[in-house]
């Protein structure tokens, strides 16, 4: 059997620990190679505590300070020693056999790097959940959907994404992947702090050869905005910021000359949309993602000449429409878009 982690990263979640950590233990009694671990991320609460007491099945790694996501992750799993990692968000929620059709898909599909189950909302379990619902995509301007929830219309779950199937990128939130390749690859970006690192990672397997997978008959309930809520400052200027980075370094050149030209305006209309709404918070995140992303370019330009010479193939899972223009016609749901196969 192969070795799988679970691992979860945590930052003074002790109330989502107490609430969905007893779900991840409980799912896993019984099936052969796979543990749970807890990697804090220099929490200042009760998580600590909570895990000696409440958990002493769970293995636990320690950081010396909040290092983000991305980061985090990346120096946490080098102390986990696995097969398959499964890096589950704190607030996801795990029924029993969740686990099982994610190492079989890797088991069965040798050139499949990173696959995840379909994610449906704690709150509302009959709806797909924002952060991944049935896999994702972006179009060619960059902007991430998912199949079952395009921009912000979030689809009820009636079965109509569950086909499993390849695309182009899977949720952080539970982000089933090879430990090797992980490594291998760099991890996630650490600059990014939090937010895009999932798509791109994806993105740079795709790059080199391999293949993302979504398996719906895995399916598990994510809280989401636990950290940061959908509407935070703080979560647009992150989102802006690194899907800008992701682009940059790893779009092919036809796909960063359409960014060049069209993005700062459609960025700028998106900023004033946040200013008529009077969230002058909002408005000034997107002018300082770019201002930022600027600040990165000599950095950027290092990492794209990496990314770009090791790649194997482009993706074919890019659609080629823009997502915003099929919004505004009315097409608001996956199942109405001719999606790359």
């Amino acid at each position: 059997m192969p070795r799988t982690k679970i691992v979860i990263l945590n930052w003074n979640g002790e109330e989502h620990l107490r609430r969905f950590l007893p779900s991840v233990v409980q799912s896993i009694e019984g099936v052969a190679g796979v543990s749970v671990v807890v990697a804090d991320n220099g929490s200042t609460d009760g998580s600590l505590a909570l895990l000696g007491s409440d958990f002493p099945t769970v293995e636990l790694v320690t950081l010396d300070r909040n290092y983000g996501f991305a980061e985090g992750y990346n120096r946490a799993l080098k102390g986990v020693e696995a097969d398959y990692y499964i890096l589950l968000n704190s607030d996801v929620e795990t029924p029993r056999g969740w686990v099982e059709p994610l190492i079989q898909c890797l088991e069965e599909h040798p050139d499949v790097a990173a696959c995840a189950p379909k994610l449906r909302s704690v709150v509302a379990p009959e709806k797909f959940e924002y952060a991944g619902a049935s896999g994702g995509y972006i179009d060619f301007l960059g902007y991430p959907f998912c199949r079952g929830r395009v921009l912000r219309v979030i689809e009820e779950d009636d079965g109509q994404y569950d086909d499993a199937r390849d695309l182009f990128w899977v949720s952080g939130a539970a982000y089933c992947c090879r430990a090797e390749l992980f490594h291998s690859l760099g991890g996630f970006d650490g600059d990014y702090f939090a937010h895009m690192e999932e798509i791109d990672l994806s993105w740079r397997l795709q790059l080199a050869g391999w293949k993302i997978s979504i398996v719906p008959q895995s399916v598990v309930y994510h809280y989401g905005g636990g950290t940061l809520s959908t509407d935070s400052p703080r979560k647009i200027f992150l989102n802006h910021r690194n899907n800008l980075a992701m682009l940059f370094k790893c779009g092919a050149p036809w796909q960063c000359l359409v960014v060049l030209l069209l993005r700062p305006g459609l960025d700028c209309l998106a900023a004033l949309t946040y200013l008529v709404q009077g969230h002058t918070a909002h408005f000034t995140a997107v002018f300082r993602a770019w201002w930022e992303v600027i600040g990165w370019c000599s950095a950027l330009r290092e990492k794209r000449r990496r990314v770009r010479a090791a790649v194997k193939q482009e993706s074919k899972y890019i659609y080629c429409g823009s997502i915003l223009w099929q919004y505004l016609i009315g097409k608001r749901r996956a199942n109405q878009l001719r999606l790359p196969r």
